[in-house]
């Protein structure tokens, strides 16, 4: 076991020195990989943040549900408790007929006309806060259909709308990034690939020797193997890099917009998982694209 790792690490470490004499074109070949990868990472950051807003959004929903007008305060307070005690909601604020009046005459400017009405014509209401967990529009929906089920509710009002179309363009937007992940992630592959393959190609006379005097095709194939997954980590690494700089400098103007709305939203790039799964992805696609070229010209390259 000793000797089979000692063998992978010598061949790292000759791959490593392989990439290094050829600088230039291994620094184009990881600067393509890097920008490639870079482009669905920061769609995938993007989307998180949109949802991380859409989040804070969704918190602000509220259900007006307006009582029938012989429902009493009492009444009225009872059905506020009621459903307080329900798992989805958040909050209830129980509105009195003479409450929302009040406000009505404060907020519509018809005050003067108002007072020579008779009668009071508003019904009280329930403003309903949901739970965040609980603040989707499927659930907001069947809520609101319960909820108007009661004999003491009059009408449910609920604009799930503007709700259902940014959740839609949110699930637009993640199939999106995977549709383009899924062809940047052929392009890398077809990218590495053609440049292992001119390496072999370029030792074509060694790669004949070696199999004369005995060398099988896991003993050739395996320094190619680790130079496409050497290119492939340093890209995504380099992607990463990309990303953060991109978002450092992005930083201050998303911040400063945001407060001209009352916000704390700032930008969130890569976790650490994110990162993970995306230096992973990029020697994955490497040993790949070098899989498949080794692979295919190891078949065709015989001594003489």
């Amino acid at each position: 076991m000793t000797n089979y790792l000692l063998r992978h690490l010598q061949v790292l470490f000759y791959s490593l020195g392989q990439l290094a004499g050829t600088p230039f074109a291994s620094l184009v070949t990881v600067a393509v990989i890097g920008i490639s990868l870079a482009l669905p990472a920061g769609l995938y950051v993007l989307l998180d943040n949109m949802q991380r807003v859409s989040g804070a959004w969704d918190n602000t929903t509220q259900l007006s549900v307006f009582l029938k007008r012989d429902v009493s305060e009492r009444a009225g307070q009872a059905l506020a408790q009621k459903i307080r005690a329900r798992p989805e909601i958040a909050s209830v604020h129980y509105i009195s007929r003479e409450a929302a009046l009040t406000e009505f005459k404060r907020l519509s400017g018809f005050g003067t006309a108002l007072n020579a009405l008779d009668s009071n014509p508003l019904p009280a209401v329930l403003a309903i806060r949901p739970a965040p967990a609980h603040a989707d529009a499927a659930t907001l929906d069947r809520l609101g259909k319960d909820l108007q089920t009661m004999s003491e509710v009059e009408l449910v009002q609920l604009d799930l709308d503007w709700i259902k179309r940014l959740n839609a363009i949110i699930e637009l937007a993640r199939r999106g990034v995977w549709l383009l992940a899924a062809v940047l992630a052929l392009a890398l592959t077809l990218i590495v690939g053609n440049t292992i393959r001119l390496a072999v190609l370029g030792r074509r006379t060694e790669i004949e020797i070696i199999k004369l005097v005995g060398g099988t095709d896991a003993f050739i194939r395996r320094p190619f193997l680790y130079s496409g997954l050497l290119q492939g980590l340093g890209g995504a690494f380099c992607a990463w890099a990309l990303l953060a700089l991109v978002l450092a400098l992005l930083a201050a103007p998303v911040q400063d917009l945001a407060a001209l709305y009352g916000s704390r939203f700032e930008l969130r790039g890569l976790d650490s998982q994110a990162g993970l799964m995306l230096l992973g992805l990029g020697a994955l696609l490497g040993w790949l694209g070098s899989r498949l070229a080794v692979g295919r010209h190891l078949r065709v390259i015989e001594p003489r």
